[in-house]
């Protein structure tokens, strides 16, 4: 009687492989950043990131631009926490994150302008699965 395999091997969250190998690049500049209190830009990938660097484009000649990010439009907007980042003019966030969403907004009623760039893996977005309302600590 041959071997059969007891599962199946594919991307997947716990998968290492899918985050050892080069990511696929994601990147988008000259985002126009609203105010706060409009509803926040919302930046979707068609896969799980395997990592994201957030920059706040706007000038250091111009005023102060403090620009909000985080996971969840909820938490950005800070409907029931302040789960976001501030990233002054020029300022950059860069971590190994599994995300398929990031949201920017103003964090004063002047708009900005940011990047977005990521490294995506082979893993849809629909296999990340949690509360990322902005309510649980995820913002």
């Amino acid at each position: 009687m041959p071997h059969e395999p007891t599962s199946i091997y594919h991307v997947g969250l716990r998968n290492a492989g899918s985050y050892q190998v080069s990511a696929e690049p994601y990147l988008t500049g000259n985002l126009s950043v609203p105010a706060s209190g409009s509803e926040p830009i919302q930046i979707e990938f068609p896969n799980v990131s395997r990592f994201v660097i957030i920059t706040n484009t706007t000038p250091n000649t111009v005023a102060n631009m403090p620009m909000r990010f985080g996971f969840s439009a909820n938490g950005v907007k800070g409907v029931e926490n302040h789960n976001y980042c501030i990233l002054n003019n020029g300022e950059s966030f860069e971590a190994e994150f599994k995300v398929v969403d990031v949201f920017l907004m103003s964090d004063n009623s002047r708009t900005g302008t940011a990047c977005v760039i990521a490294g995506l893996t082979g893993i849809p977005e629909d296999r990340l699965l949690g509360n990322w309302s902005g309510s649980a600590g995820v913002g």
